[in-house]
């Protein structure tokens, strides 16, 4: 069976690690790397309720696209749920790894993900660009073509397919046919989407003030919720490390969920 430095290794060769922000935390965050895995918890958020699942489930590891330890922690100890969980982990000897912007960037990844359960065609990364081994473009955001249609028509097609409670959006008072996309909170890279033409743009986390902002320069923009559109990857996740690792029992959460409703 593999072990966790093998899964690391091989959800690298797929995200590698240059493609991470500096600020990033990616990788083994928790666990050894010489543990052997049968059976892999994937999901979205290493919270609380998924380290439960993973032992509930008999897990060895949990992959996940957030990151276990963000900010370095002065201490663990059972006072907040980032303690918590690495202690829960520990006790019960399973592994947290996680790939992260380094998967938001890559080919495959994240946002062409997000890309393609919108039904965007001719798909193409947007904004500041990067190269993986393979010489491959990569970058955090992806823009492509939808059937024309009214900003509310298109803001119900996105809360049909990410599944959405609920969402938030602005009508720029044009049509939509290219649509940008950045899962997650990507509103910063709004001047990107409108350098690149787009009349759209889908993301989430959004500030009022981005909200006018994408207003005034004549962007739709939706902001359909940060799990929603980052959570359809975990399933090209659990995907790719089946085709990798044929013996892993590769296992989606089912417990995991927005937090977040709506009245």
């Amino acid at each position: 069976m593999p072990t966790v430095r093998e899964i690391e290794q091989a959800l690298f060769d797929w995200a590698p690690r240059s493609l991470a922000e500096d600020w990033d935390n990616v990788g083994l965050l928790c666990g050894r790397a010489e543990r052997e895995v049968e059976r892999v918890l994937v999901a979205l958020d290493p919270f609380e309720d998924v380290c439960r699942e993973a032992h509930e489930r008999g897990a060895q590891l949990i992959v996940t696209h957030h990151p276990l330890i963000f900010t370095p922690p002065k201490s663990v100890t059972d006072r907040d749920s980032v303690g918590r969980c690495i202690l829960y982990l520990a006790r019960h000897d399973i592994a947290a790894v996680n790939a992260h912007t380094n998967l938001d960037c890559a080919v495959g990844g994240v946002n062409d993900v997000l890309a393609r359960t919108l039904g965007l065609t001719d798909i193409r990364v947007i904004g500041a660009e990067k190269q993986d081994a393979q010489g491959r473009t990569c970058g955090l955001l992806r823009a492509g073509y939808t059937e024309e249609m009214d900003a509310a028509a298109f803001a119900a097609l996105v809360k049909d397919r990410l599944r959405c409670d609920g969402l938030r959006y602005v009508n720029a008072g044009r049509d939509v046919h290219f649509v940008a996309v950045g899962g997650g909170a990507c509103g910063s890279e709004l001047l990107d989407v409108v350098d690149a033409g787009c009349d759209t743009f889908v993301t989430a986390d959004l500030k009022y003030n981005q909200l006018w902002d994408a207003h005034d320069l004549g962007v739709n923009i939706i902001d359909a919720g940060h799990f929603e559109t980052e959570n359809p990857v975990c399933a090209a996740l659990a995907g790719f490390l089946r085709e990798r690792f044929p013996r892993l029992d590769v296992l989606l959460s089912e417990m995991h969920a927005d937090p977040i409703k709506f009245l």
